[in-house]
């Protein structure tokens, strides 16, 4: 029995996810048929990517290098339109014949398409944090609205849904689950004393030992607020309580995470530190797609290891706790104040354990609002900012 392939979207399509997304599409043509791709600014890799995948769209969000995107393109005498402009994703987003979104933009610039993604009700295959993390409220209630299904690509709520029976959508409360358990690799500085955390610099933080990321989540993953916001995930993706959300860091980073069920059973996804695995699952709606990534040998790493994650040396992971406990607009606010500081920190502008501290004080320091709409939470955005650069400056 022959399907027809899906129609796909892939926002974000020259970043590390786009890659690891067409890597997997190249392998599996008659499975997918790519409506569009948008890129920010990166004309060149745009170029190549419609010369090689022929969409029938490309956005390029920075409007002023439409031009030059459109020259290349009408150079190549293939069919794909030009679109410019960051309204324009949610036109391809929305588009009758889509079927499927992957939402790879990174930062505030990804919340309006996977708003717009979901109340079309598409697929939507998940890997902006922002948009759970800002503005979870409004895009797990329009899910529910319109049945779109959410597919969460980050490795560790991936894996908590691959451990989930294949009947379960995401947003409802898992039925017979305990609770679940995200892991964290405990970045570069979780066997590093206290007292030296003062004088770690932004390259220290940067230099991750598993993975290789940008510099925003690589100084994340160092102060553990990574986790925070994952834990935050976690929260609206699985409809669960804080309390039935655990974190354990398991420095070999070969289990993405665990769930346990009441009868007393742990399931577990393992494997390599390699995204194609969740996208690939993610793009197969549950059908397991051959993806290039290797199987991991178990036997090649001996032991597994798993320690209690220290709130004390890592406040930011309390923060992020916290904020659900607050909720409203708490779990934005600390995602947009950290944004700010980890950029005064890469700047060399505020000492490595400054970043917990300036966060817990805009906390504190901006009003807690129930969340009401996008507007709301752009117009937020603009006030965190701002006050978050004034107490970095104090």
């Amino acid at each position: 029995m022959s399907h027809s392939p899906k129609n796909l979207v892939i926002l974000g399509a020259t970043g590390s996810i786009g890659d690891s997304t067409l890597d997997i599409i190249a392998r599996h043509p008659e499975k997918f048929d790519l409506v569009a791709i948008s890129g920010h600014k990166n004309v060149d890799k745009l170029t190549k990517l419609c010369e090689k995948f022929n969409p029938r769209y490309v956005v390029i969000s920075d409007e002023s290098l439409y031009l030059q995107l459109a020259e290349n393109i009408s150079n190549l005498n293939i069919k794909t339109k030009v679109l410019a402009g960051e309204s324009e994703l949610e036109t391809i987003c929305t588009l009758p014949e889509v079927d499927m979104v992957v939402a790879a933009i990174v930062g505030s610039a990804g919340m309006k398409p996977v708003l717009a993604t979901v109340k079309a009700g598409k697929d939507l295959l998940l890997a902006n944090k922002e948009a759970l993390v800002v503005a979870g409220d409004l895009v797990m209630s329009a899910a529910r609205e319109s049945q779109s299904n959410i597919i969460p690509l980050d490795s560790e709520h991936n894996a908590i849904y691959q451990c989930l029976p294949d009947s379960y959508i995401v947003g409802e409360t898992p039925r017979s689950v305990d609770k679940i358990i995200l892991t964290a690799s405990g970045g570069p500085f979780w066997n590093k004393p206290i007292e030296e955390f003062s004088h770690i610099t932004p390259e220290q933080a940067c230099a991750h030992p598993n993975w290789d990321m940008g510099k925003k989540i690589s100084v994340d993953s160092a102060t553990l607020m990574n986790k925070g916001l994952e834990v935050i995930e976690a929260y609206w993706l699985f409809n669960m309580p804080i309390n039935q959300i655990d974190v354990h860091v398991h420095p070999q980073s070969i289990i993405h995470s665990l769930v346990c069920f009441k009868d007393g059973s742990l399931l577990a996804q393992l494997g390599e530190p390699d995204m194609r695995i969740p996208i690939s699952y993610g793009l197969g709606l549950g059908n397991r797609l051959t993806s290039g990534a290797k199987t991991i040998n178990l036997l090649e790493h001996g032991k597994l290891d798993f320690i209690e994650p220290d709130y004390h040396k890592f406040p930011c992971l309390r923060l992020a706790r916290d904020s659900i406990e607050s909720g409203g607009t708490a779990m934005a606010v600390l995602n947009i104040a950290n944004e700010v500081v980890v950029d005064a920190f890469l700047n060399h502008k505020i000492p490595f354990t400054s970043i917990a501290e300036i966060n817990q004080k805009v906390l504190e320091h901006v009003s807690i609002e129930p969340v009401s709409s996008l507007e709301q939470l752009l117009e937020l955005d603009i006030e965190v900012r701002s006050l978050t650069s004034q107490l970095i400056v104090n």
